[in-house]
């Protein structure tokens, strides 16, 4: 992880950084209604039934752990019975820290308020290469509407998954502090984007994640024209698979998810997984680029 830090020091000073993280300034920038929305709607989300009977001990736990200065690393000791998975507030959090969480099964995520460490009691994982691509996608990756890329627009990706959705209220983790956390990770080549572009040039789909050794982590996908994030999502799983890596993890259940092959395992099994090949190399290039085309893909 040393390597990790000296890389990322070396990065914020390289010529032209400036201009970088300007646009990224500009780009990943919230207006104050936006911001007020998103903690209406975070609010909102805290508060349904479900919820709600873990929001006093969120609060709770949430206050303590500040006054205590925060959570740098979090781990089994960090980790409360209540709500699920909460494992303290973010303190001093930076690539380097993200990594280190995430070799153990930690993630940063917030609606409003601090940042704070989660893991699950269950998590929604497949092995890359039972991932199942639906007939629909299969279909569109055969007739050659579409063309996928890695890590070429990552900023435009990542904010892109902060949209609304079509027909969904505002509701959004994806913060201006998460994307610049995670666009330094793709500085590091630790975090990779996969984008979907139409006939025309347009990104119309797409999703990002972070490598950890043999592990790949899910984070958000976002899609603009139908089936094009599952498109670019066959893609990325096909290359995981290709490159040795023995795990992808989206986290949470949902049924989009176990049709694509996912299944829930217990954390336990998830750290197993993690302490085995958390820190394991893999054969993927240092600049990930698409090998196979889709067509190809879609016949396997």
């Amino acid at each position: 992880m040393a390597n990790v830090a000296a890389s990322f020091l070396e990065i914020l000073t390289e010529e032209g950084d400036e201009s970088t993280a300007a646009r990224r300034r500009k780009l990943f920038r919230e207006t104050p209604q936006q911001i007020a929305m998103r903690w209406i709607m975070g609010a909102a989300y805290a508060c349904q039934p479900k919820r709600a009977r873990d929001l006093p001990f969120l609060m709770w736990n949430t206050a303590a752990d500040m006054l205590r200065g925060g959570t740098r690393d979090p781990g089994p000791a960090s980790l409360n019975a209540r709500p699920e998975g909460f494992a303290g507030v973010c303190r001093d959090i930076d690539p380097h820290r993200i990594v280190t969480a995430a070799r153990r099964g930690y993630f940063p995520w917030c609606h409003c308020g601090p940042l704070k460490w989660w893991t699950r009691d269950e998590r929604m994982v497949v092995a890359p290469g039972n991932f199942r691509i639906s007939k629909d996608a299969k279909r569109l990756m055969r007739r050659g509407d579409y063309r996928v890329t890695f890590d070429e627009a990552f900023d435009a990706v990542i904010k892109a998954c902060a949209e609304p959705r079509k027909g969904r209220p505002v509701l959004t983790w994806i913060t201006p502090k998460i994307m610049h956390l995670y666009a330094a990770l793709h500085d590091l080549g630790i975090a990779h984007s996969f984008e979907v572009w139409n006939k025309e040039g347009g990104l119309v789909g797409g999703g990002y994640g972070i490598a950890v050794g043999r592990v790949f982590y899910t984070e958000s996908q976002f899609s603009r024209a139908s089936n094009t994030s599952k498109i670019g999502f066959a893609c990325l799983n096909h290359h995981l698979a290709k490159w040795g890596f023995v795990l992808n993890d989206g986290k949470d259940y949902t049924t989009t998810l176990k049709d694509m092959g996912f299944r829930t395992i217990p954390r336990t099994e998830f750290e197993a997984v993690l302490a085995a090949h958390a820190t394991a190399e893999t054969s993927a290039p240092q600049k990930w680029t698409v090998e196979t085309d889709l067509a190809a893909i879609a016949a396997a």
